[in-house]
């Protein structure tokens, strides 16, 4: 017997007069078309019904709505949960790894470079333009000053040999 169902006994004992001796037990009617088993019972402890708080002078809190459970992953479900925010945050590193290295950055894939000599009133811009008719100038002009190490489109004079990038 669990301990609930000795107490409950042993308080039913303390609160119940003594029974007389020739005192029968209670009979149950009998239906037509059933069977004389027992049937089962729900087991259920007293804090459930209330009973015990109820004889401790305590109030009783029950929920005016039935709280929902709350979610729980099965193994399979941490699993996937966990791979799919690998996958996630990997290529989100992978992706800022390469706009960090310059591999994602869009822009003129320059093949090979020719000499080109600066004519009195031409700028980087012209040359740009010149050399380079379908490419953004901006990109080009970055490119000319990279390759020959000018601080601003001031540094170049006329007669100046330059290295043109060509995109391919």
């Amino acid at each position: 017997m669990s301990t609930a169902a000795l107490a409950a006994d042993a308080l039913a004992a303390r609160q119940a007069p003594e029974a007389a001796p020739d005192a029968r037990p209670r009979r149950r009617p009998r239906i037509a078309g059933t069977t004389t088993e027992r049937l089962p019972v729900r087991a259920c402890s007293g804090d459930d019904l209330g009973r015990q708080a109820a004889r401790a002078g305590q109030r009783v809190r029950r929920p005016a709505v039935a709280e929902a459970p709350a979610l729980r992953l099965t193994r399979r479900g941490r699993m996937l949960l966990t791979a799919v925010s690998v996958i996630v945050f990997g290529s989100a590193v992978v992706v800022l790894g390469l706009r960090v290295t310059g591999v994602l950055e869009p822009g003129p894939h320059f093949t090979h470079t020719v000499p080109v000599q600066v004519a009195p009133g031409q700028s980087l811009w012209s040359i740009a333009q010149e050399t380079n008719p379908t490419q953004d100038p901006a990109l080009v002009v970055e490119k000319i000053a990279d390759l020959n190490k000018l601080g601003s489109a001031a540094d170049v004079v006329p007669g100046q040999t330059l290295q043109i990038p060509i995109a391919g």
